[in-house]
């Protein structure tokens, strides 16, 4: 599964030891998103009413 934004691969990277214990493989995300453009940050879409 690719990343959403750099702040998030960012996250990931920072927080390696963390995660990889919660069961996620952090070198998967990294090859997954490899070369793609990824905005600086995503924001929450808003909700219609």
């Amino acid at each position: 599964m690719p990343y959403k934004s750099e702040a998030q691969r960012r996250y990931f990277n920072a927080n390696r030891r963390k995660l990889e214990r919660q069961g996620v493989d952090v070198d998967e995300w990294n090859r997954a998103s490899k070369g793609k453009h990824l905005p600086a940050r995503v924001r929450k879409k808003k909700k219609k009413h």
